[in-house]
């Protein structure tokens, strides 16, 4: 414990330094961080249930396409 308290101005110095130069961060900081990287990632990307419902919607309208092109085929 004696080593502790003689070397404590040393580890109080190396702590400060690693606060403000922002090298160890803080739960509420890495939280916020969290946060933001979630809300960019919401605005560039899509969900799969979304991609999955457009997906089929294009496969309907590609099946209706198809049923017109046939009636058209067929009336000439």
């Amino acid at each position: 414990m004696e080593k502790f308290l003689y070397y404590s101005p040393v580890i109080i110095t190396v702590v400060i330094f690693l606060i403000q130069q922002r090298i160890v961060v803080t739960p509420e900081q890495l939280e916020k961080k969290h946060r933001e990287i979630l809300k960019d990632v919401e605005d560039k990307f899509t969900t799969l249930n979304s991609f999955k419902d457009l997906k089929a919607n294009f496969s309907e309208m590609k099946d209706k396409i198809d049923k017109i092109y046939d009636c058209l085929i067929i009336t000439k």
